[in-house]
């Protein structure tokens, strides 16, 4: 009876220091949390194209005029324009257009994967405004043997955690047919706010409008 006691007794005195420590956890994690709500945004001019962008799977790694052939190698597969609208995009001259385009606004990145060090897509930032805190991500596209997989998760989540410290809300335009790009943003808690046209070479193209705003960023951590 006494050694069955005292059982009880240690199972109790460990079951209230695993409640300390949970408390404990929790605690700084609310720390954490408040603390970073309450960074300011930085005033600076900030750069759209850092240098530094990166983890342990993929380096993301400004957009160079020399890096056509070399993106060009992942774009010119069909496949991975089939729900944009510039389905062509895979023939080097449609391709050439829309480089040109990433390089006249340098804010566009080559997405490297680190374990093989092959280039396997790109992504960049657009359409940042000062005056009302925003950004937009997009024009991301990665090779197919990437798709499913971490590697567009984790490039948004560095594409976000740098442009938070800069606005308040980031922005995505995804064409209506575009049902890939729109099932990924929904997946990383993006929100579906609008609707918007843009004229796509001459023909006006319906895009969904998402948004994820820095202060639901920083609770979903």
């Amino acid at each position: 009876m006494i050694i069955k006691l005292q059982n009880n007794n240690m199972y109790i005195r460990n079951w209230m220091e695993n409640i300390k420590k949970i408390s404990h956890i929790n605690w700084i994690k609310k720390f954490i949390l408040l603390f970073k709500q309450k960074q300011p945004i930085e005033k600076i001019n900030p750069n759209w194209q850092p240098h530094n962008l990166q983890n342990s799977i993929v380096t993301l790694q400004p957009l160079k005029e020399t890096d056509f052939e070399k993106l060009f190698e992942v774009a010119s597969d069909p496949h991975i324009w089939d729900q944009h609208p510039s389905k062509n995009r895979y023939i080097k001259t449609a391709f050439r257009i829309f480089f040109d385009s990433l390089i006249s606004n340098p804010t566009a990145f080559l997405i490297i994967d680190k374990t093989t060090n092959k280039i396997i897509g790109s992504t960049r930032y657009n359409e940042y405004n000062r005056e009302e805190s925003r950004i937009c991500i997009g024009g991301t596209f990665l090779s197919r043997n990437y798709w499913g997989t971490q590697y567009n998760k984790t490039i948004k989540y560095l594409l976000l955690d740098y442009a938070f410290k800069f606005v308040k809300n980031v922005f995505f335009h995804v064409s209506k047919d575009n049902i890939r790009s729109q099932k990924s943003l929904l997946s990383i808690g993006a929100k579906k706010v609008g609707e918007v046209e843009f004229d796509h070479y001459g023909e006006k193209v319906l895009h969904y409008k998402y948004l994820i705003k820095k202060t639901d960023w920083i609770q979903n951590l």
